[in-house]
């Protein structure tokens, strides 16, 4: 039974005092009985303050990005032996707005997630399409191509090591979001795609969707069989909302 993970992803949001804030109200507002993994992944330059608040509780931490390069004259880059000296446990790779702002090619995500895993780290593997691409019936197409240029990177054995995130571009930051059943239907065809590597892999790997998931539909979506967690983004920003997802698991 794969365990739900609920990831939040600040983004480019933050600050020393609201972080604070934000991460005692997490510890605070969490159950006794956990049941599931918890993830946030600040921007960078908080990762030592989110290990000095977090270093004693069951959520992690990890990075938003990592470079293709292990050290070097790199100005600005930040590597994955880095993530992992602030104490990180995953770090997103090919998040949309990466592939989109800054032109990353899906061989270049599948190099950082290589990094991360030669460094001990959990890459979340983002996947997902625009508007037009699932308009035009291209969805499986694309994510197979996100997806499998990681894959074809990794031996078999590396494969349980990474997450996938589903992230439907059209459905990010938009107000609109996928049906379950539409969430479903990928989640599953991506879990089929792994399986093409390793059938055993397949049921282990924790495919999160990152789709706007908010309070009002995560239980609905947690409860589709292949949806084993989210990658929430703005409502990861307000504990209230963030702790009502993770209660939805």
């Amino acid at each position: 039974m794969r365990r739900t993970l609920i990831a939040g992803n600040w983004k480019m949001n933050g600050g020393f005092s609201a972080n604070r804030s934000l991460l005692s109200e997490i510890k605070a507002g969490l159950p006794a009985s956990l049941q599931c993994d918890v993830l946030v992944c600040p921007p960078a330059p908080y990762l030592a303050q989110a290990a000095d608040l977090l270093g004693t509780t069951v959520v992690a931490w990890g990075g938003q990005d990592v470079s293709v390069h292990a050290q070097g004259a790199f100005t600005g880059e930040v590597s994955a032996a880095m993530l992992a000296d602030c104490g990180c446990k995953y770090a997103i790779v090919g998040h949309s707005e990466r592939r989109a702002y800054h032109g990353e090619s899906s061989e270049q995500v599948a190099q950082k997630a290589v990094q991360l895993l030669k460094a001990g780290l959990i890459p979340v593997v983002c996947v997902g399409e625009t508007l037009e691409q699932r308009e035009s019936g291209q969805t499986n197409e694309v994510v197979a191509g996100q997806l499998n240029a990681v894959l074809d990177l990794l031996e078999v054995s590396a494969v349980a090591g990474i997450v996938v995130a589903y992230e439907p571009v059209w459905a990010i930051g938009t107000g609109k979001t996928a049906t379950p059943q539409m969430a479903q239907d990928v989640h599953h065809f991506l879990r089929q795609q792994i399986s093409l590597k390793s059938a055993d892999m397949a049921e282990k790997v924790q495919i999160l969707y990152g789709g706007s998931m908010k309070p009002e539909n995560a239980r609905e979506l947690l409860a589709m069989p292949d949806i084993d967690g989210g990658l929430i983004g703005g409502a990861a920003l307000k504990s209230q909302d963030f702790l009502a997802i993770v209660a939805a698991s």
